[in-house]
């Protein structure tokens, strides 16, 4: 389980980003994260795992209290924290294969990960994981010769090869077109059931959430101002959340050919 308890991160500003956020997000479960511009989605995300350090608060990774580690701890418990990137953050001039395998560097020393000499069980593993996101007739193509929804699945094997407790997904689909961003969100849920990982994912299309999570919380200027389940996102709680709006207009009809179940959603522009 990932527990936030009390969390605030305060810049030297003086500028609050983070106000005594406190979640228990229990393992499986996938958690959407919206929110105007701002709001500190990116934030959140970012301290759980300390690439910001928070300023109050603790976050808790079954048991382990992450904002207590030394650095040399936070290291090996980084292991269990997978990041999944907007920008996907690949090596260019790497395989598919290696970018994937790049996600065992903590495992590994040195002088293996400089020459990428992996043990054949990671190599074993990565293959797998390739076959699950659908690239495995395509390991030894480079990231730059990939499709944004291709880049996006790489990320998504490299954060599994790491084994995590836990996925920190910021934006997945805002460089994607709609049909790949729904693929993509579909991958995550599923991935996230078959392996009992808790997930949090940064997301701006609430449709695309209120498809493929199960709990949404909703910030605004670093504070939750709600917490619930998809279907309660009404049009006076996204004016909570968002600002003043005509909500109504923005009820639009999901068109996913992939998914013949999808419904009506309210699509909120942020």
């Amino acid at each position: 389980m990932l527990q936030l308890k009390n969390l605030g991160k305060r810049y030297k500003t003086g500028d609050d980003a983070l106000k005594n956020v406190t979640l228990d997000i229990p393992d499986g479960q996938v958690v959407g994260l919206i929110g105007p511009s701002g709001a500190g989605k990116s934030t959140l995300i970012r301290c759980i795992n300390r690439l910001v350090e928070p300023t109050t608060g603790q976050v808790i990774l079954n048991d382990v209290e992450v904002n207590k580690l030394s650095a040399k701890k936070l290291r090996k418990t980084r292991r269990k924290m997978g990041m999944i990137f907007q920008e996907y953050a690949l090596v260019d001039r790497l395989t598919i294969m290696e970018n994937v395998q790049s996600g065992r560097l903590g495992y590994v020393g040195f002088w293996a990960s400089f020459l990428r000499k992996y043990p054949q069980s990671d190599i074993d593993e990565a293959f797998r994981l390739l076959e699950r996101v659908g690239l495995d007739h395509m390991v030894d193509k480079r990231a730059d010769e990939l499709s944004g929804g291709q880049k996006q699945r790489v990320g998504i094997a490299r954060a599994l090869i790491q084994n995590p407790e836990v996925l920190l997904i910021d934006e997945p689909t805002a460089s994607l077109d709609p049909k790949t961003s729904r693929q993509i969100m579909r991958l995550i849920a599923e991935l996230c059931k078959e392996r009992q990982l808790s997930a949090i994912v940064n997301i701006h299309d609430v449709a695309l959430a209120q498809m493929f999570v199960e709990r949404i919380v909703g910030l605004q200027a670093g504070e939750i101002v709600f917490d619930g389940a998809p279907d309660e996102l009404t049009p006076d709680v996204l004016t909570q959340i968002y600002g003043e709006e005509d909500w109504s207009e923005t009820i639009t009809e999901v068109d996913d050919e992939d998914d013949p179940k999808a419904a009506v959603s309210i699509v909120a522009q942020a």
